[in-house]
């Protein structure tokens, strides 16, 4: 029976994940950093585990589980991750720095953790990016960076890992239906302050929250196209799922610079003097 782990299992993409991938066959492992949430996951019926992303003891005590057990691993999914929105001054570097670590670092520490279980089965390690790191948008910078550096390290890793057999794909999701915009949202809220210098767009900042939850795809819908990504050989580098996917990077890469900045100001209420 193969074997997946996924990280972020709570709810949204990561949860769907769990119920494609055990529907097809695999021996999951999900994993939460709650709780309360591995409990659910576990009267599910999964291997829940509770992790959080960034605490390397946890880390540490899951791979020496897995090689305890004596089987490798199948599948990675680097799901974890959370949207830091609102105005990039106004979060400064504490909040980049919390954005980074759990969207980018922690990437790498659950790879670096999994890779002798990875390097076992020849694995395939799968990154979820986002359309955010290809088409940058106001009042979500420090997120759009995280995901940009997600690509970057998919890229690497890819090649880096070729020679053990371990393969890497890259899925940059549109809009799903997911907990994701609430989530963004309260980061918002958290950041923007009445004295502000953009307190006046505070509506647009919310916007730009709720933006995922645009006529999104079903979390279910993006779990059967991830899972058919997978078991496609040979394995795509990079697959887009959901509704924006593919023209939201179309729009970054053909329009005009001085074009899309415009249309973004207008859109986020950028056009005119505060």
């Amino acid at each position: 029976m193969p074997s997946v782990l996924i990280t972020g299992c709570s709810s949204g993409i990561g949860l769907a994940l769990a119920q494609a991938f055990n529907t097809a066959g695999y021996e999951v492992w999900a994993t939460a950093r709650k709780a309360e949430d591995v409990q659910r996951l576990s009267e599910t019926g999964f291997n829940a585990r509770q992790l959080d992303v960034n605490d390397q003891a946890t880390l540490a005590q899951l791979a020496d589980e897995l090689a305890q057990r004596g089987h490798g691993l199948d599948v990675l999914v680097n799901n974890a991750g959370y949207g830091a929105m609102g105005p990039l001054l106004d979060g400064g570097v504490e909040a980049m720095q919390r954005q980074f670590e759990t969207n980018v670092f922690a990437l790498v520490g659950v790879t670096r953790a999994l890779f002798p279980a990875l390097r076992r089965n020849k694995g395939l390690v799968v990154n979820i990016g986002s359309v955010s790191g290809v088409l940058v948008t106001p009042f979500a910078g420090a997120y759009c960076a995280s995901k940009a550096a997600v690509h970057a390290l998919s890229d690497a890793l890819r090649l880096e890992l070729a020679p053990m057999g371990i393969r890497v794909m890259e899925v940059q999701p549109g809009a799903i239906a997911t907990q994701f915009a609430d989530n963004a949202q309260t980061q918002a809220e958290q950041v923007l302050a009445a004295d502000s210098p953009w307190w006046p767009l505070r509506e647009q900042i919310h916007a730009r929250a709720r933006a995922s939850q645009d006529h999104p795809t079903s979390a279910a819908n993006f779990a059967q196209g991830l899972l058919a990504a997978v078991h496609k050989q040979p394995t795509p580098a990079l697959v887009r799922l959901g509704n924006g996917s593919r023209a939201l990077p179309l729009m970054a890469r053909w329009l005009p610079r001085m074009l899309l900045d415009t249309v973004l100001k207008k859109r986020f209420g950028l056009s005119r003097p505060l």
